[in-house]
C-alpha cells in the first residue's frame, strides 16, 4: 500500500476505527477481568462486552495505543511513515509531516510504535543454524572531557550489542538449490561482556535443537549448554567473511541506517532503534503488507501474552 492507496483506505477518524475494531476482532478480544474470549460488540458505546463477565473493552485497551490521546488517524499516518520508509523516518520529519505542534509528543509515538516491533519479534525464537557475535555502536555521550573518554571496548562513546542472524539455507522446492539468504535477524543490546549475560540473551532467543557459529570470545564459554551444538572459530577476514557473514552485514546497515536518520542516540533508548530495524529487516520480502503486519503488532495484548 503507498500513500495514495493509504489516504484513500483512511481518509478519517471512523475508517482507521473500523480499521481497528476489525483486526482485533480478527485476533481475538480477551477480557482483562476474566481472560474470556467471547465478546459482543455494542455499537452504541463502541465497546465489546465480555459473554461471561460483562466486563467492557475499549477499542484502545490492551494495546499500545492505550492510555494515548492522539487521534486513531494520527497513529496509523505514522505507523505508515515508519514502514513505507525502506530505512526510517526521523521524528521531526514525522512532525513536519503530521502538522504536529510538539516534537515530543511525535517522538515518544515513534518509540511506541518501535516498542511494539519488539515486542512482536520477542515472540519468535531462532532455530537451525544460527551466526552470534557483538558490535559496537556509537551513542550519544554527556558532555566529558575527551581524555577521561575510554578507547575500544568498555569505551562511553559505544555500545555493546549481541548480533544474531538465523542462517540456516532455504532449498528451493522446485530446483533443489539452497538459497544463501538469512532468513531472521535479532540484536540485543548488552550491559556488560560477562559471560552470564551472554547466556541469558542465548537461552531467551535460541531454541534448544539449534547449532550456533560464533568467534571464540571468552564471553561464549558456556553457549554449548543451550543448544544442540556450538562451533567457535578464531576471529578474523575469512570468519568474519564467511562463518559469519550475515551479522556483520546486518551490523554494517545497522550503523549506516542509524547514522545517516539520526545522527545521536542516547544508549537507553537504543534498542527501540535497533528493534525497528531488525522488525523491518525481518520483514523485508512483504511489501505493502508490512503496514497491515505492524497494525496487528499495535493491537496485540502483550499482557497477555506474557503472563
Amino acid at each position: 500500500m503507498n500513500l495514495l492507496r493509504f489516504m484513500e483506505q483512511f481518509p478519517d477518524e471512523e475508517s482507521c476505527r473500523t480499521d481497528m475494531r476489525n483486526v482485533r476482532e480478527k485476533q481475538v478480544v480477551i477480557c482483562k477481568k476474566c481472560k474470556g474470549k467471547k465478546q459482543y460488540w455494542l455499537k452504541a458505546k463502541g465497546q465489546w462486552q465480555c459473554a461471561d463477565c460483562g466486563f467492557r473493552t475499549t477499542l484502545r485497551s490492551g494495546t499500545m495505543m492505550e492510555n494515548s490521546k492522539l487521534p486513531l488517524r494520527t497513529w496509523y499516518i505514522a505507523m505508515a511513515f515508519m514502514t513505507y520508509s525502506k530505512k526510517g523516518v526521523s521524528a521531526v520529519e514525522l512532525q513536519r509531516q503530521l502538522g504536529h505542534k510538539r516534537y515530543d509528543t511525535v517522538w515518544s509515538l515513534m518509540h511506541r510504535i518501535r516498542e511494539a516491533m519488539g515486542k512482536r519479534d520477542a515472540l519468535y525464537g531462532l532455530k537451525g543454524e544460527i551466526e552470534f557475535d557483538e558490535g559496537y555502536f556509537e551513542i550519544a555521550t554527556k558532555e566529558i572531557v575527551k581524555k577521561n573518554l575510554k578507547r575500544g571496548r568498555g569505551s562511553q562513546k559505544q555500545s555493546n550489542v549481541a548480533v544474531m542472524a538465523e542462517s540456516t539455507p532455504l532449498e528451493d522446492p522446485a530446483t533443489g538449490k539452497k538459497s544463501s539468504h538469512c532468513r531472521y535477524f535479532k540484536m540485543k543490546v548488552l550491559t556488560s561482556h560477562k559471560a552470564e549475560e551472554i547466556d541469558e540473551t542465548v537461552k531467551g532467543n535460541f531454541e534448544e535443537t539449534s547449532i550456533v557459529f560464533s568467534d571464540k570470545s571468552t564471553s561464549y564459554v558456556n553457549i554449548s549448554d543451550y543448544v544442540e551444538m556450538h562451533i567457535m572459530e578464531k576471529s578474523g577476514k575469512e570468519t568474519t567473511a564467511t562463518t559469519l557473514k550475515w551479522v556483520h552485514i546486518a551490523i554494517a546497515n545497522a550503523k549506516r541506517t542509524l547514522l545517516g536518520i539520526y545522527h545521536k542516540i542516547k544508549g537507553k533508548y537504543l534498542q527501540n532503534y535497533l528493534d525497528e530495524f531488525c522488525y523491518k529487516l525481518n520483514r523485508r520480502y512483504f511489501g505493502e503488507r508490512l503496514f497491515d503486519r505492524l497494525t496487528i503488532a499495535i493491537i496485540t495484548p502483550y499482557w497477555y501474552i506474557n503472563e
